[in-house]
């Protein structure tokens, strides 16, 4: 990546990560500053933030995050489920978030690192 793009990378990296401590400052549910927002909403606004990052990457020609991507729709699909929950009336899912994004984020980095071994295997096997 040219020293132009990645400079413009740096910035929506930038500016996404504002975003998402902002929103959390906000959203968080023992201490945000608006607490009376849906449950959910806090998940939703986390992956739009993730998604929008590579949105911007998209329409300047940057490569996207398949990191940033995955969390962004497990966040929006989280917040999603949350919030749809909480509308219908139904009790809330009881799971411990943080080892659950753990879990997903070891996962997307061992596959991620197979799918590179295996290129770099098929690449110098030509």
């Amino acid at each position: 990546m040219d020293t132009k793009l990645s400079s413009k990378n740096r910035m929506f990296e930038a500016v996404a990560w504002g975003l998402l401590l902002i929103w959390w400052g906000l959203t968080d549910s023992d201490f945000g500053l608006v607490p009376s927002l849906p449950a959910g909403a806090g998940w939703i606004g986390v992956g739009l933030i993730l998604l929008g990052l590579n949105a911007a990457r998209t329409l300047n020609k940057i490569p996207v995050s398949g990191f940033t991507t995955t969390l962004g729709v497990f966040a929006l699909a989280l917040g999603g489920l949350k919030l749809t929950r909480s509308v219908l009336g139904l009790p809330p899912i009881e799971i411990s978030l943080f080892p659950l994004l753990l879990v997903a984020l070891g996962i997307f980095l061992l596959a991620r690192e197979l799918m590179r071994v295996r290129k770099a295997e098929f690449g110098s096997s030509s």
